[in-house]
């Protein structure tokens, strides 16, 4: 069930972070995806700018972190170069209000640095699945239908994880 996870680089500037996602945003780079951008953003009070050129797909679980981001920063995350595939995802989810969008060239692009994300264990990627699932639902409540079974099944799977450490 390891599904290859996107490359991400990195650019700071003054007051903006430029996470580029190479490749699909899913759920096994969502754990990498959400350290770097607390540990830039969140804590340091940086805008950020997710560059998607080449990124074709995003999963739920990467959309949930990127929507849990979104509602700890103070301005909007730009979204630069969404696909019709990802925009679409945004949309059928209702959150895509929580989101700027744009196209054309990533101002950072030179600066940009592969990231350096810990691969996550199985129980952060179910634990950064199931909190990004739980976003998506209380943002918004056409969303509950969609992913109670899957958010019942990650907690069921963190039980099982914890059930085995002991």
């Amino acid at each position: 069930m390891n599904a290859p996870a996107a490359s991400l680089q990195v650019a700071v500037a003054e007051k903006v972070v430029c996470v580029k996602v190479n490749g699909p945003a899913n759920f096994s780079a969502s754990p990498g995806f959400k350290t770097i951008a607390n540990k830039l953003c969140a804590e340091a009070d940086h805008a950020m700018l997710l560059d998607l050129t080449d990124c074709v797909t995003m999963d739920s679980t990467f959309l949930g972190v990127l929507a849990s981001l979104s509602q700890r920063l103070d301005q909007p995350i730009e979204l630069l170069n969404p696909g019709e595939r990802i925009s679409d995802l945004l949309d059928n989810l209702g959150v895509l209000e929580f989101f700027k969008t744009g196209d054309g060239e990533n101002p950072l692009v030179t600066r940009l640095r592969d990231a350096d994300a810990e691969p996550a264990d199985k129980r952060e990627q179910t634990e950064t699945s199931l909190d990004a699932h739980r976003t998506l639902m209380a943002l918004n409540p056409e969303n509950v239908p969609r992913f109670k079974d899957v958010a019942k099944f990650l907690e069921e799977d963190l039980a099982r994880q914890s059930g085995q450490e002991e």
